[in-house]
């Protein structure tokens, strides 16, 4: 497919939508050549032509369930079946790596930028009335901005297109745009869509709402203040903070409207996990969900992608990762002398709730009464994911998840504002102010059961490290804890990292569960039921019923300590992070299309 094709999208009139089936089959008309027997006029007659084009939006941008839960399988804190593929050496511009949004061979997103130029070109039909004109391009500027946020994240500079190019337009093949007049236009968008946007709460969290632009706004002034800040090669520090201040302006807005809060029954063991497990969203939390339903035979996948040695990655967190999680007290439970020594159940006590929510652990049983400790032909460290799991056993079977996943949610908002504020206060010498800490992060924690919510004063030893001793900051390192802990498995850790410029951090080893001993049969759930045994070659025979083998082999994994010590895995695979990964290469294909693109630095 030609570069032109790629950004020259057909137009899709009302009568393809249509002739569709509404939304379910439009994506398969995005390569067609234009529709000539169709004009503007002849499309956008109503309102409903608006909403039903509109709605194409939706179906070819939102990330679906496994866009999210797989998300950050390229982080710090998560191993799997190999390496991440950025960090391997066969990527190049010539093989990017997967996931890419510039093009691929087999899709462009091009299309997608073009289907909302065209729209709001040709939207403003005077017999519409003014209010749902504004409204639904109120929702194309969202998207719009949504749309570049994400190429500028994963290529930096990139060419800004305003308007649906014709195939003679000189400017499809112009160079990249700077990165400040890129985000200047994402912030307009916003802006815009913010004034117009429907201002009506939507319980069913499905929809496009002032609300949810304030949140997308609030994570894009977040990601490039940060990114400006500690990306000092840029050359526009001087600007972070204006950034931070439109981050902190959209989240106040948010908070301030009163329309959502933390999902918060009163129950800290179960809330939390809430908000990931159940068909209808919280409205009280959750802005916006990509909806799954029985009813409508919508599902995700996943249970089975989280028990399956097949489907999944074989996602597992690494133990430095959850060593971050604090006792319930609120005290580091790295402070404790034996925290790397201590075993899996004792591992688990007593800590941050949101833990036994997020990873199989002490305890945890199916909603049928039956056991289910973290299984090791699943997990590599001995941390199996729970977070996004129903706790029913035959889903893991037949793919056949209802429970709708948050895309935006009052949490993360309350996690941006922290952070904004912090790093504001930290450009001019200061720290977060308590009150503005007791009312972001002390809820997060709060409704996680931690009994003490007090922001410290002083930095925690094992956090600087982890970090690579380049916070001080006690709040900073304090809201990125809290936002690892909170976020988990959503898909927010690598744009982290990158904005964060600790990419370096992608090379910790990946560490698991302590294990004292070789040939000794464990409990890992906490119920005394012996589930599994670390050997060297599977017993010939004498084998316990229920319990695993996992094998030691010394080539693809071994205890630190040689016959004990914690699980190291994928220690013979080297991981080498080079400052290029910040940004994706711009695929060889497109630079022999369009000379003028100048590739990424290092690619």
């Amino acid at each position: 497919m030609k570069l032109r094709k790629r950004i020259i999208l057909s137009f899709i009139g009302t009568a393809a939508f249509i002739a569709a089936g509404l939304l379910q089959g439009c994506t398969k008309f995005l390569d067609k050549e234009p529709y000539t027997s169709l004009t503007p006029a002849q499309a956008f007659q109503t309102a409903g032509d608006l909403q039903l084009y509109v709605n194409s939006f939706y179906v070819n941008q939102l990330p679906n369930a496994t866009t999210i839960f797989t998300g950050d399988n390229t982080s710090d804190y998560i191993s799997g079946n190999a390496i991440p593929t950025l960090m391997t050496a066969s990527v190049s511009a010539n093989n990017p790596p997967p996931g890419g949004v510039w093009s691929s061979t087999t899709t462009s997103s091009w299309p997608e930028l073009r289907n909302i130029n065209f729209f709001l070109q040709n939207y403003n039909n005077p017999a519409i009335p003014e209010s749902s004109r504004q409204s639904y391009a109120a929702i194309a500027h969202f998207f719009r901005a949504w749309w570049y946020f994400n190429m500028v994240k994963n290529y930096g500079n990139v060419p800004w297109y305003s308007t649906a190019l014709g195939t003679t337009d000189s400017a499809l093949y112009k160079t990249q745009d700077p990165r400040s007049f890129v985000m200047d236009s994402i912030e307009s968008d916003l802006d815009t869509a913010i004034a117009y946007a429907p201002t009506t709460k939507d319980n069913t969290c499905s929809t496009i709402t002032k609300w949810v632009v304030l949140a997308l706004k609030s994570r894009v002034g977040l990601f490039e203040g940060t990114f400006r800040k500690y990306h000092t090669e840029l050359g526009l520090q001087s600007s972070a903070a204006t950034w931070l201040n439109y981050s902190i302006d959209a989240s106040n807005q948010l908070v301030s409207s009163g329309q959502y809060t933390l999902h918060n029954t009163g129950n800290p063991a179960s809330d939390y996990g809430a908000v990931f497990t159940t068909e209808t969203p919280w409205p009280d939390e959750v802005l916006l969900a990509y909806v799954y339903s029985d009813a409508l035979l919508l599902w995700n996948d996943a249970n089975a992608y989280f028990t399956s040695t097949t489907l999944g990655n074989r996602t597992s967190p690494i133990k430095s990762y959850i060593d971050t999680y604090l006792n319930i007290n609120g005290t580091p439970f790295t402070s404790r002398p034996e925290f790397d020594t201590v075993n899996f159940v004792n591992e688990m006590l007593n800590r941050d709730l949101r833990l036994q929510q997020n990873v199989r652990c002490n305890g945890y049983k199916y909603s049928t009464g039956v056991s289910d400790p973290p299984s090791y032909s699943y997990t590599f460290t001995g941390y199996q994911p729970l977070k996004f799991c129903v706790p029913n056993p035959e889903i893991n079977l037949n793919s056949e998840n209802n429970n709708s996943i948050p895309i935006f949610r009052y949490a993360e908002v309350l996690l941006n504002l922290a952070e904004a504020k912090a790093e504001l206060a930290n450009i001019s010498g200061g720290t977060l102010a308590a009150a503005d800490w007791n009312n972001t992060i002390a809820p997060l924690r709060t409704r996680a059961g931690i009994t003490s919510a007090v922001m410290p004063t002083t930095a925690d030893p094992y956090m600087e490290n982890y970090f690579q001793n380049t916070i001080t900051d006690p709040a900073i390192l304090e809201i990125r804890r809290e936002r690892g802990v909170e976020l988990m498995l959503e898909g927010f850790r690598f744009d982290d990292l990158r904005r964060w410029k600790v990419g370096s951090l992608m090379q910790m080893p990946y560490n698991g569960v302590y294990v004292p001993a070789m040939n000794v049969p464990y409990a890992m759930n906490g119920d005394g039921v012996l589930n599994v045994e670390f050997v060297s070659a599977t017993p010939s025979s004498g084998t316990i019923s229920g319990v695993y083998y996992d094998i030691i082999d010394n080539k693809t994994i071994e205890l630190s300590q040689g016959t004990y010590g914690n699980i190291i895995w994928l220690f013979n695979t080297p991981r080498v992070w080079n400052d290029k990964m910040y940004y994706d290469p711009i695929p060889t294909s497109e630079l022999v299309l369009n000379p003028n693109l100048v590739q990424n630095s290092g690619w």
